[in-house]
């Protein structure tokens, strides 16, 4: 399989192509498919039309391999297709009720919150339960771990490991981390990932913070255009990578307080509609007292609704007094007063 994805095998690709493609980062025909014709005519030179020439043949070696799907297909073969998507539970009962069963392979979920919400305690529980067997809820696979904060903690990830009952060592074995020092580092991480996904058999690809280098280089509001277009690259870059390798993505996201709210909470994320309408899932998470809210906000098929959850030596956790919002959708909390403090409520 490894030698149907060389570059080489397409026809009309030669050496010489076969080096530009290499030198820009590309590496197998799947990283064709995931960059598409117009990056990769920027990245070598090419015209573009011998890049659209290039990548519709490896579009359509993958598809004669099975492993993309073909242009034109029924409602029910997607729907088949659908059954069969892999998901990673969070290990509790109220986010795998958000999320439908936990995490979803070939989709971008995004978690957005206020600092201490427990975004950061999420992503390192979710590295310790994609190596679980797909019996346990896992997939038995990798992490990739693009850290732009400096917050990635392999200790928190041990006491993890122990709660779960794993063995600590070989789950961070299994981790890949790759620290993003700027903005365009952290583009050039996922663009070079690739390789290291099929080496390692990678199944979530964490971005913590998505959005956090992008925000801090790019100041007022005549560079906005500039980070936007730089943040649009890398969310759909993201997007593409999920769906082409088949894993789960996963990327935090910042908050502001929008000034033109007078009632209600006037927590926003950061990145606008750009952000908004590549996530294939939107979460929010707030602090209430003691506990955390989960609130799903966006989703094709989920309706808006929300869980509590709690934070431990075990990482996300159900609330110890086992009180969850299983409620009908679309119907505002019925949590009572005692599980939340109004005064922490952001």
């Amino acid at each position: 399989m490894v030698e149907d994805l060389r570059l080489d095998s397409l026809e009309g690709v030669g050496p010489v192509t076969t080096k530009k493609l290499e030198d820009a980062g590309v590496h197998n025909i799947m990283d064709l498919i995931v960059r598409g014709p117009v990056e990769i005519a920027e990245l070598t030179g090419m015209d573009r039309e011998t890049a659209e020439k290039i990548v519709n043949k490896s579009r359509l070696q993958l598809v004669e391999q099975g492993l993309i799907a073909q242009e034109f297909v029924t409602a029910t073969e997607i729907y088949k297709r659908r059954q069969e998507i892999g998901r990673i539970s969070t290990g509790t009962e109220c986010l795998d009720l958000l999320l439908d069963g936990g995490l979803e392979t070939q989709a971008l979920t995004e978690v957005y919150g206020e600092f201490g919400c427990g975004k950061t305690q999420f992503c390192h529980t979710m590295c310790v339960m994609v190596q679980k067997t797909k019996e346990e809820g896992g997939l038995d696979g990798g992490v990739l771990y693009i850290d732009s904060e400096g917050t990635f903690r392999p200790e928190r990830v041990v006491s993890i490991a122990k709660a779960q009952g794993m063995n600590p060592e070989q789950v961070l074995e299994k981790i890949i981390v790759a620290r993003a020092y700027n903005s365009s580092h952290q583009i050039l991480i996922l663009e070079e990932a690739g390789a290291v996904i099929k080496e390692n058999n990678i199944k979530l690809i964490i971005s913590d913070s998505a959005v956090g280098l992008f925000r801090a280089e790019y100041l007022g509001r005549g560079t906005l255009a500039g980070r936007q277009q730089k943040l649009n690259h890398f969310v759909h870059l993201l997007v593409r990578i999920a769906e082409t390798y088949n894993c789960a993505a996963l990327a935090t996201n910042q908050v502001m307080a929008s000034p033109d709210v007078f009632f209600g909470d006037p927590t926003r994320p950061i990145g606008g509609n750009v952000v908004a309408h590549t996530s294939t899932y939107r979460i929010y998470f707030k602090k209430s007292g003691k506990k955390r809210i989960a609130r799903m906000v966006d989703s094709p098929h989920h309706p808006e609704h929300e869980v509590i959850f709690a934070l431990s030596e075990a990482g996300v956790v159900d609330p110890e007094d086992g009180t969850k919002k299983k409620k009908a959708p679309g119907k505002k909390s019925d949590v009572s007063t005692e599980d939340i403090d109004s005064e922490n409520i952001e």
